[in-house]
């Protein structure tokens, strides 16, 4: 079997090395070509240096959007982790009805983000219009409506990542928690946690990626307003490569800009979670 995998292992992944190179290593490669150059298509480049990122760097509104998903991420990421982990707690002590429940809140992931921007939308609008006032009247709540939207999206997704975390989790272990005189928070804290920490693992990478590079919810919820004060990178990405005749290469360079962060952001947290982590 061994030898027959070894025969015919280049036949059945040749189509998905292909696939990945020509949809993804070649347009990546290209992409950071042209973050150096002036062009409205790929045929009519013009080197250009770093003059595309220096641009960008002295762009307000970039640095704004930088600043705005950076304090969406942290909350978001907090909110998420907390409020999934604590339902999985509960989801977790045998009471009935709690596969209706995890259904329930998983549900909300299924749903496209420009769906559920507008939903959101809709309902945050018509309790704030009793205020007088938006989702864009004020930077303060896009960013709260953003934050609550996420909530609710993934919430459910990470919560059941956290179950199978838990449910994994040895119940020797615990018994011989207990005997030793551990309360419940101290089960929790020296013997739960810690045994979750993949799981957490996970989620911390999942949510982190996900805030960083929200685009639709964003879109949908507020598109920017006001005044692009609530827009994120990837939605101020998209304006700067399609909102104006010739800042392509501006816009190809704050996309470069924004994958090196996000890739570094997300390989720290890998690195300093997976050094935690201990077998159960």
């Amino acid at each position: 079997m061994q030898k027959s995998i070894q025969k015919y292992f280049a036949l059945f992944a040749l189509p998905t090395i292909l696939a990945f190179t020509v949809m993804f290593i070649i347009p990546f490669l290209l992409g950071i070509y042209l973050s150096f150059t002036e062009f409205t298509t790929v045929t009519d480049a013009k080197w250009a240096g770093l003059s595309n990122y220096v641009k960008a760097f002295s762009n307000q509104d970039f640095l704004n959007a930088l600043w705005f998903t950076v304090r969406f991420t942290v909350v978001a990421v907090i909110s998420v982790n907390v409020f999934a982990f604590l339902l999985a707690l509960l989801l977790t002590r045998g009471k009935k009805g709690t596969n209706l429940f995890r259904t329930v809140f998983f549900m909300p992931n299924l749903i496209g983000g420009i769906v559920l921007g507008y939903i959101w939308q809709l309902i945050l609008n018509g309790i704030l219009y009793k205020f007088e006032v938006t989702l864009t009247s004020s930077a303060t709540y896009g960013f709260w409506g953003l934050v609550i939207l996420m909530n609710w999206q993934l919430i459910g997704y990470m919560m059941i990542i956290y179950i199978a975390g838990i449910q994994n989790v040895s119940k020797e272990v615990i018994e011989a928690a207990k005997i030793d005189g551990c309360t419940r928070f101290g089960i929790l804290k020296n013997v739960t946690i810690p045994l979750v920490m993949p799981s957490i693992t996970i989620c911390l990478f999942l949510t982190l990626s996900n805030s960083f590079k929200l685009f639709d919810q964003n879109l949908a919820l507020t598109a920017g307003a006001p005044s692009k004060q609530t827009s994120m990178l990837a939605l101020d990405i998209y304006n700067t490569f399609y909102g104006s005749v010739g800042w392509e290469g501006v816009g190809q360079a704050k996309a470069v800009v924004f994958f090196v962060l996000v890739a570094l952001i997300a390989l720290v947290q890998l690195l300093a979670t997976r050094s935690k982590e201990v077998e159960n």
